[in-house]
């Protein structure tokens, strides 16, 4: 099964081969390092490393086991865990020995950086090296509330006007309030998964708001994301609804905008 389909499915429709892509993603919105469903969802993604488990002795084999084990029984909530294979990118090595190349005085060495860098990544081009990468995708839905007049859950209301309905600066302030609030819940498993996996002996950090999109950037577009990077969102000025509803309130200095960043 695709990754995306396991992080968010895709919905089925009659006419998949002429809708857009974004009609056919479940995913609202990235936001704040959560990615938000259209249906009200929250996931958050999580990297972790690896272990060569065959490596270990018996004792040490053991305890990751055990530590496993125990990782699991402490969960009361599903998670996915998904392996991705993809084509060994060392882009940024490469630039990195370019860099030295440049600050050589020797020509001679100079040059030799750059022989190496070349070498280096026909080798990789040639090879079709490939490397794992591995993902824990948390869940988090809102409990439903009793369906309110017009038959539409207070939960469904507040999502709805997530995704581009008119709504007042108040309304806008509460929607972000109670983003926050859905987000510390969430957090609150992602904390319990990232301690668990620790106790197994591996590291696992939470993706923002620019690796997630750079991670389904690169899945659409395996090919054009080799050569067509995307540029750091930090530096891109993105003005959010608050921003524009209240410019000079200076209650919202701070207040993350729609890349996740202050």
């Amino acid at each position: 099964m695709n990754i995306l389909d396991q992080i968010a499915p895709a919905q089925k429709t009659r006419n998949n081969a002429s809708s857009s892509t974004q009609a056919n993603l479940r995913i609202g919105e990235i936001r704040d390092d959560v990615l938000v469903l259209k249906n009200g969802g929250m996931r958050s993604i999580l990297k972790t490393t690896s272990i060569n488990f065959n490596l270990k002795s018996e004792q040490e084999q053991n305890a990751i086991i055990s530590g496993y084990q125990s990782f699991l029984n402490a969960l009361d909530f599903p998670i996915q865990i998904v392996v991705r294979s993809k084509k060994l990118d060392i882009d940024n090595y490469i630039d990195q020995v370019k860099e030295l190349g440049e600050k050589q005085e020797n020509k001679l060495l100079q040059e030799q950086t750059y022989e190496y860098a070349q070498y280096i990544k026909k080798l990789v081009d040639y090879a079709d090296i490939m490397e794992k990468e591995f993902y824990v995708i948390i869940p988090y839905t809102p409990a439903r509330t009793p369906m309110e007049e017009g038959g539409v859950s207070s939960f469904q209301n507040f999502f709805n006007r997530l995704f581009g309905q008119k709504e007042s600066f108040s309304d806008i302030k509460q929607r972000h309030g109670e983003f926050q609030n859905l987000k510390r819940d969430l957090m609150q498993r992602v904390n319990t998964v990232k301690s668990g996996l620790e106790g197994c002996g591996l590291k696992a950090e939470e993706l923002n708001t620019q690796e997630i999109i750079e991670l389904f950037y690169n899945i659409y577009n395996p090919v054009i994301s080799r050569s067509a990077k995307l540029k750091d969102l930090a530096n891109t000025a993105v003005e959010n609804d608050l921003e524009r509803e209240q410019p000079d309130n200076p209650d919202l200095v701070g207040t993350p905008n729609a890349t996740g960043q202050k």
